[in-house]
């Protein structure tokens, strides 16, 4: 086992795991089925608690919570008359 670091593997994580990181960015620790993916896209088995969990250090925290961060937008503005027309 290997202690993996998720923002040194990120560009290897498919859009469905990086997704479903960015919509968890609070999780402390991964589920089972998560960690099982990112071992299987990444190629290296992770430090994995008794459950088959991999507890995600501060660092991956602070990653994904940025990566959370950026990619929220504000709410689309909606325009039902355009002003600019006479």
């Amino acid at each position: 086992m290997v202690d993996m670091n998720i923002k040194d593997q990120w560009d290897r994580l498919d859009d469905a795991t990086r997704t479903w990181l960015i919509d968890n960015p609070g999780c402390l620790v991964l589920p089972r089925t998560i960690t099982a993916t990112i071992a299987r896209e990444t190629g290296e088995n992770a430090e994995c608690d008794p459950h088959g969990q991999m507890v995600l250090s501060q660092e991956d925290r602070d990653f994904i919570q940025s990566k959370a961060n950026n990619t929220r937008t504000a709410a689309p503005e909606y325009r039902f008359f355009d002003s600019t027309q006479p």
